[in-house]
């Protein structure tokens, strides 16, 4: 795959225990990234994205406008990809 690109994303709000995780899940299956999402000690979910540019833009496209009522802020920070890509999309603890 070429111009992979890798995002971190962070989603604050009300996130866990309104189905985020599984919401991310189906959005990466339809968009083609690979990655994991996990919730964080502190309230927030964590997901990591590797793809396209277009495929990581439709991921979060979906995700904000399926949880817009939970989300109240996200941060996205792209980072280097180096080494084996992520396969699949992962919940993980």
């Amino acid at each position: 795959m070429g111009n992979v690109q890798r995002v971190h994303f962070f989603f604050f709000g009300t996130v866990q225990g309104v189905g985020f995780r599984f919401t991310a899940l189906n959005a990466a299956k339809r968009s083609g990234v690979s990655g994991f999402v996990r919730n964080l000690p502190d309230g927030s979910v964590e997901a990591v994205c590797e793809g396209t540019g277009n495929q990581i833009d439709a991921f979060l496209g979906e995700v904000t406008r399926d949880m817009s009522g939970y989300i109240s802020d996200y941060k996205a920070r792209e980072e280097a990809v180096h080494g084996k890509l992520l396969e699949g999309f992962r919940i993980t603890h």
